[in-house]
Parts: structure tokens; sequence; C-alpha cells
């Protein structure tokens, strides 16, 4: 017969999966931060100013 899980130990299981999952969040966060700072800022300014533009026409202008 199986030993059934009690909830005090699905709750500390659970807990664990959350903090492993913000663990990894904050992994993908820093890599982004480096990769951002690491960028050639004068060659995709102007290709941010363009996805800003498109993105602010299309969401922010029509009221959506």
């Amino acid at each position: 017969m199986a030993t059934r899980v009690t909830s005090k130990d699905d709750a500390a299981a659970l807990e664990e999966r959350k903090v492993k999952a913000l663990e990894k969040i904050a992994a993908s966060v820093d890599a982004l931060a480096y990769w951002f700072e690491d960028i050639d800022k004068t060659e995709w300014s102007e290709r941010a100013q363009w996805y800003l533009t498109e993105y602010y026409e299309k969401y922010v202008a029509k009221g959506e």
C-alpha cells in the first residue's frame, strides 16, 4: 500500500518548486540584463525607436 503524502509534505514540496522557479526566472532576468548592457546601443537606437513607434501606433494610439 502506498503511503499518502500529507498536506504538510505537499506544502513543503510546493514551496520548494516555487523557490526553484523564482531562481530560474532571476537567472533569466540577470542574463537579459547582461545582454542589454553589452549590446551596441547606437546600432540598436534606430531599431528600438522603430519598434516603439510600431507598438505605439498599434496599441496606444488606438486606445486599446
